[in-house]
């Protein structure tokens, strides 16, 4: 069992996801309306990796020394009735969180077994909810499954970054693509693409049919993708 999952993505016409470096007004006229076709999805839960989640969670450090004893590596659920979840791939536990809210979502991180005892004692002290995804790497299916299991998820968009909606396509995990294409060339070969893995993870292809192309105030296009039945 495993939820409906949805990538939901915002680039340029040349593929790349990142916004640094683009005009302020464009950027935040395209984020809102990135933001806007997103709800249209009516999800319980979103995910974002580790760099996004940093942005977001504007971190100051975390108290060390609180783990008095090892922890054991079982999942630890502050919350199972939120409204919405915000789900951080954070596999060695780098996000440093001044509460258990993002954006109005509960947080459940995501990590391996390998994070320290300080920082699993540092979630629970502000009652963030964590899974164990692994060992020593994240198992995304054992996470899709496990977040369907024990918090009820049915509906899961993924917002990024790359190497994390990249990851859950390689894994054969999305069920939908949506991509808002908009209308700028962003030129800059170094910038990832909207799906990132590493040579060594890519497993083949991924071939999707299209659903709907529509055309948005300001120029973009929001197209949605689906797996073949």
């Amino acid at each position: 069992m495993k939820p409906y999952v949805i990538c939901h993505m915002m680039s340029s016409i040349d593929g790349h996801a990142l916004t640094d470096g683009w005009d302020r007004s464009f950027k935040k006229n395209a984020g809102d309306l990135y933001e806007k076709l997103a709800k249209q999805f009516e999800f319980d839960a979103w995910v974002c990796g580790r760099v996004t989640m940093q942005e977001i969670a504007h971190g100051e450090g975390y108290p060390k020394g609180l783990a008095t004893s090892p922890i054991p590596r079982t999942h630890y659920f502050a919350v199972r009735d939120a409204a919405q979840y915000a789900i951080s791939i954070d596999p060695h536990g780098k996000v440093e969180w001044k509460n258990n809210q993002a954006l109005d979502s509960h947080i459940v991180e995501v990590v391996t077994e390998g994070v320290t005892d300080d920082y699993l004692a540092y979630l629970q002290s502000i009652k963030v909810s964590y899974v164990f995804g692994g060992n020593s790497e994240i198992d995304l299916a054992r996470v899709t499954e496990i977040l369907a299991s024990e918090l009820g998820i049915k509906r899961l968009v993924i917002e990024g970054g790359p190497h994390v909606s990249g990851s859950f396509v390689n894994a054969g995990l999305v069920d939908e693509v949506s991509v808002l294409i908009l209308p700028l060339v962003d030129g800059r070969g170094e910038h990832p693409a909207s799906f990132e893995v590493t040579p060594e993870a890519w497993a083949q292809p991924t071939y999707l049919i299209l659903v709907s192309a529509d055309v948005q105030e300001g120029g973009g296009v929001w197209l949605r993708y689906k797996k073949p039945a």
